[in-house]
């Protein structure tokens, strides 16, 4: 018994399901669904994460369940459930029929991952395809949520940055809309609940950027999607901290910005964090002092700022004395000491903001800086955990639910539908799902047949517990991208 074993993959509620089913229960279908949004006027999820959980899925039920034992399957498996339920003897006959099979009795149909699928719209769905397995489906509700709903917002919120990106991009005039793909920036991992919260946000994350400093995530899509890590697909720059800047003492600031973009990298983009003592004294002092070798350095300077309120930071600050480097701003300042090229870009230099990024901070810094007649490319916004972990599964009420059974070979479409709550949230679709696209894109028709599941928008992914689509995490960009 390990904390891989897919036995215990689950809620305690699941251990005692087998039991409860009617007695003739042959087949159970259940689909995984964002049902709601609490995101004001968004619509749509970013569908991301499938193949990594049934990678893992797969894996676990081999290498920790079909290749061992019955007798050392068993044994732990009573004696934990004594230990922690009070079941003095607990059946085990439904998991003996699964281990006999020898592969995972499972078939899951889905959208393409990297599809933008309306709240409401199903996303997969689950069924056994063995009478022994019938509750199965369901007891792996806890996994698949689990393993889904994060990478799936996290996919969805950067999506939301980047329409953004390229909405200001277009309004200021940017015909190259390009460097969009590196203007938000992953800063979250030290902020994430774990690795595995890590890997899959940041994952969902570069199907919309390629800037990052969550390194797992790169060599977690090269791992369960095929990135080929290759120049221009992922990566970061060169970047100070501030014990770096601290090191070099407070007299000596201004010695270790000449040193770092003349010595230790003397061509190439490198990030500097810059409010270590004083912002406005290195936009107004350091800088205009080292203009001449920015401007002769064959790379770009990114000043960051990282405390403060980001947006009066950046594009100033009302409430300050009329005239002073707060009242103005970090973006201002920077151009004026280091000019522009005529079209809005800073000359080699830039900025990027990494601390309490939201969207509408983003949303008033790029608009901030049009104003002032300046491109939204002069701006890199590191996006970290304060935008990537204020969420939960409820963001877009995520649920996976049962809405069809067969027993005694007949199929029975099953609902849900609580008196007491609002109607829609937590009510269910009615039996099975097929999903469509029409006219005004993505719907779902109920009380499909099973053979409209292998003939409607929904992918055979996993065939009796054999994935059977691999994408690649290139293709699942351009899906998203491109829509």
């Amino acid at each position: 018994m390990t904390l891989n074993d897919p036995l215990y993959l689950a809620d305690f509620y699941k251990f005692g399901h087998h039991a409860q089913y009617p007695s003739d229960t042959e087949q159970v279908w259940s689909n995984w669904t964002a049902r709601s949004t609490r995101v004001p006027g968004q619509a749509h999820v970013v569908w991301f994460g499938l193949q990594k959980a049934l990678t893992d899925l797969e894996q676990s039920w081999y290498e920790h369940f079909f290749r061992h034992c019955w007798p050392d399957i068993e044994g732990p498996y009573v004696e934990f459930v004594r230990a922690t339920l009070g079941v003095q003897e607990p059946r085990t006959d439904h998991i003996r029929r699964v281990w006999e099979l020898g592969h995972l009795p499972l078939d899951v149909y889905a959208l393409p991952e990297g599809t933008r699928v309306p709240i409401g719209v199903p996303i997969l769905v689950i069924t056994n395809t063995h009478p022994a397995a019938y509750w199965l489906p369901n007891f792996l509700e806890t996994y698949l949520s689990n393993a889904l709903w994060k990478a799936t917002t996290s996919a969805t919120t950067a999506s939301r940055f980047r329409q953004l990106f390229i909405k200001h991009a277009r309004a200021f005039g940017e015909k190259d809309v390009s460097f969009v793909g590196w203007q938000g920036h992953d800063f979250s991992y030290r902020g994430m609940s774990g690795l595995e919260d890590a890997l899959l946000s940041g994952m969902g994350h570069l199907l919309s950027f390629n800037g990052t400093d969550t390194v797992p995530a790169i060599l977690a899509a090269q791992k369960y999607y095929d990135a080929q890590i290759v120049p221009g697909a992922f990566g970061s720059v060169p970047a100070t901290e501030h014990s770096v800047m601290c090191a070099g003492g407070q007299d000596g600031e201004f010695e270790t910005f000449r040193r770092l973009i003349t010595e230790t990298y003397p061509t190439g983009i490198v990030s500097i964090v810059s409010d270590t003592w004083d912002l406005w004294k290195v936009l107004t002092e350091y800088v205009p002092a080292l203009r001449d070798v920015i401007l002769a350095r064959d790379g770009k300077l990114v000043i960051r700022p990282d405390s403060g309120d980001p947006v009066k930071i950046m594009v100033g600050d009302d409430s300050a004395p009329v005239g002073s480097p707060a009242y103005r701003g970090a973006l201002a300042l920077l151009a004026q000491a280091l000019g522009t090229d005529g079209h809005g870009h800073i000359n080699k230099g830039g900025l990027i903001y990494g601390d309490g990024i939201s969207l509408e901070r983003a949303d008033r810094i790029l608009e901030g800086a049009i104003k002032m007649g300046l491109s939204p490319f002069n701006v890199v916004f590191g996006i970290g955990s304060y935008t990537y972990t204020y969420v939960t599964r409820d963001e877009y009420g995520f649920a996976m639910k049962a809405t069809a059974v067969r027993r005694s070979g007949k199929l029975l479409d099953i609902f849900k539908k609580p008196i007491t709550s609002d109607g829609f949230s937590k009510a269910s679709l009615r039996g099975l799902p097929a999903v469509y696209e029409g006219s005004k894109g993505l719907f779902v028709r109920e009380q499909a047949g099973p053979e409209e599941l292998a003939n409607c928008a929904f992918q055979k992914v996993m065939s009796d517990g054999s994935l059977v689509i691999r994408e690649s995490f290139e293709t699942l960009r351009k899906r998203v991208r491109n829509s």
